[in-house]
């Protein structure tokens, strides 16, 4: 399954990397404003669960257009089966999420804002998962150019079914696309407590939470005072 070739520019290598490292004040006041109830009303809350939804520091982790690394197949031949669905079941979730975002396949991981590794997440708080999304703040030069990005690193572990990778690669791809919140709701990919059947694709309430950040602002560093 392929995605789109990149726009030109889109998904230039990245030529230096540095971290960002927020202000304090900064990083007190983004998270209070993400669970202000002034900010929600009841009837947004009921179509959508944006009011879920945490930003970073320097504002909203969203892009107009998301450059995408997939680990791919190593072993193409019969003994590489598992593999190959690993693969199989990622392209299927992030091939979802291509028919609401611009997202480009790139075959550099230099190239990517997210990054997705075939492998089983380390224990946290001393439970396992199947599936995780780490996010971190860079600036990055790309053609001659420095800009503040996302990089979202998503462990996806092979040891599933295949409908169960899809699934847990399109919940935690929602979340390197911006979604770092859950939903209450079990007919969400979002949701925090997934029920016995593997959900493959957007509900309604996903969409309207992901047109919702569409619409926010930008990561915008402002210097320090």
């Amino acid at each position: 399954m392929e995605l789109p070739p990149p726009a030109t520019g889109s998904c230039g290598s990245a030529t230096e990397i540095r971290p960002w490292t927020a202000p304090q004040e900064r990083t007190q006041g983004a998270i209070s404003t993400a669970h202000n109830p002034e900010l929600h009303t009841a009837q947004a809350a009921a179509s959508d669960y944006r009011h879920q939804l945490k930003p970073t520091p320097a504002g909203w982790p969203i892009r107009s257009h998301w450059c995408v690394w997939v680990e791919p197949v190593r072993d193409g031949g019969p003994t590489g089966i598992w593999e190959q669905r690993w693969h199989q079941a990622v392209m299927a979730a992030l091939a979802t999420w291509q028919r609401h975002l611009p997202i480009t396949l790139v075959q550099e991981p230099e190239r990517a804002q997210v990054l997705v590794e075939r492998r089983r997440p380390p224990r946290l708080n001393n439970r396992a998962s199947h599936g995780r999304a780490v996010l971190q703040l860079l600036e990055v030069r790309r053609q001659q150019t420095w800009q503040l990005e996302p990089r979202v690193t998503v462990l996806i572990s092979p040891g599933q079914a295949q409908p169960a990778i899809q699934a847990t690669a399109l919940h935690e791809l929602g979340h390197a696309f911006g979604l770092w919140g859950h939903s209450d709701q079990p007919g969400d990919a979002m949701t925090a407590k997934p029920g016995p059947t593997p959900i493959l694709e957007l509900s309604e309430r996903d969409q309207r939470t992901l047109r919702w950040l569409q619409q926010q602002p930008g990561l915008s560093p402002s210097p320090n005072p």
